[in-house]
């Protein structure tokens, strides 16, 4: 039993080794990527885009997010924001026309959430001869505040060839929201020194959701198809079924709105991570079957990105193992102090891709001293992970709750 135990133990510790390593190298790669000069680029064309804005029953914060990006800093003639308004039944699409962007109506309550919306629009974009002058399409979340130079850096973007981009969409800092703090700190390393790292490898950068553009050609050959609550990571792992690489663009810059209170978050951050699950189990063993037939690192990257734990997480799980360990060791079982060690060693290689990463990102003194919050966040991810096993997950998309 013993000898069984130690083998469990050392094939666990190789795992989430592996975790670990690559989350610290991402963070170093990050902060390489950072202090490298990149060549200024002069561009002279042009592209049209359409920004698409999937809303549903958003007429508190419409109005400010589509006067946000008509005021964008580039050629007016060259941009149109559209308003999805997905089963709405307040005045969305009337405050959007109101504020100068074309609103469409969607009704179709079957087929709810984000991933069915993005579709019927895509599919209305790309089929009508009308709208064939957009040979880009930007999708913003209908809760964001986005920089001045979007268009501007997608455009040079496009113009280098880049057929799908991921902008950095972070957080605004709100120093008394224990839950909000805590999201942008992990919002920094897995929407900015994640895809940063894998850009100096080469590699896809994923897309995150919010601040996604492609170009018109993309969206024909690889049709959205994607419809789950994580729909995003859905469809990047289809464009990398089909070797289409996300390139990360960090000078794009917008900020996403989330709940302040813990009860208000927890169903989005339900969504974020349980709705994970589906995705991993239809892709994990395809991105590693063709990383190994294709012998790509690029398809082995997008595995391990994909099956690597949000980082609290798997440090709960690194201090349980540990713990366990030296409760065998005071029980008698004395080759487990060693285990203990060793998942020790994980737990500061984790809080070590925590510190790079932040210092790579730039992060204000704010965010560094939001890292007190995390023992308490990492508690109450433990409760809601408990509620959602005893509960049982949801499949349908639930609106998260605006302040």
């Amino acid at each position: 039993m013993i000898e069984l135990i130690a083998v469990i133990q050392i094939l666990l510790l190789s795992v989430f080794g592996l975790f670990a390593g690559y989350l610290v190298l991402l963070s170093i790669l990050a902060l390489m990527e950072k202090k490298s000069k990149e060549k200024p680029t002069s561009v002279d064309e042009q592209h049209r885009f359409a920004i698409v804005v999937p809303a549903y029953n958003e007429e508190s914060g419409i109005a400010r997010t589509v006067r946000d990006l008509i005021d964008i800093e580039y050629p007016k003639d060259l941009f149109d924001v559209i308003v999805i308004a997905d089963n709405c039944t307040d005045q969305t699409a009337r405050i959007a026309r109101y504020e100068g962007a074309i609103a469409w109506r969607r009704f179709q309550p079957d087929k709810r959430g984000k991933g069915y919306a993005l579709r019927w629009c895509f599919d209305r974009l790309l089929s009508d001869e009308q709208y064939a002058e957009y040979d880009s399409i930007v999708v913003v979340d209908a809760d964001t505040r986005v920089n001045k130079n979007l268009l501007q850096v997608f455009n040079k973007y496009r113009a280098m060839g880049a057929d799908v981009i991921q902008g950095y969409f972070s957080i605004a800092p709100k120093p008394d929201s224990w839950t909000s703090e805590t999201t942008r700190i992990g919002f920094t390393l897995y929407n900015y020194v994640r895809p940063m790292g894998r850009k100096r490898l080469g590699c896809t950068a994923g897309l995150r959701g919010n601040g996604m553009c492609f170009s018109a050609a993309i969206l024909k050959a690889v049709s959205w198809d994607a419809f789950s609550n994580t729909e995003d990571l859905e469809y990047a792992m289809s464009l990398l079924q089909h070797d289409v690489k996300v390139v990360f663009a960090p000078d794009v810059i917008g900020y996403n709105q989330i709940p302040e209170t813990a009860d208000k978050a927890e169903s989005q951050r339900e969504r974020w991570e349980i709705g994970r699950f589906p995705v991993l189990k239809r892709f994990a063993g395809k991105l590693l079957k063709s990383g190994l037939r294709k012998r790509s690192f690029h398809h082995f990257d997008a595995f391990l990105d994909l099956v690597t734990p949000p980082l609290v997480t798997m440090l709960l799980f690194v201090l349980l193992m540990g713990g366990l360990s030296v409760v065998s060791w005071w029980a008698g079982v004395t080759d487990t102090l060693l285990f203990a060690g060793l998942w020790l060693v994980l737990f500061g290689m984790g809080i070590a891709h925590a510190v790079i990463g932040l210092i790579a990102a730039g992060a204000d003194k704010a965010m560094y001293k939001s890292l007190l919050y995390v023992p308490r966040y990492a508690f109450w991810k433990l409760y809601l992970y408990v509620k959602v096993f005893l509960r049982g997950r949801s499949s349908e998309w639930v609106r998260t709750t605006r302040e």
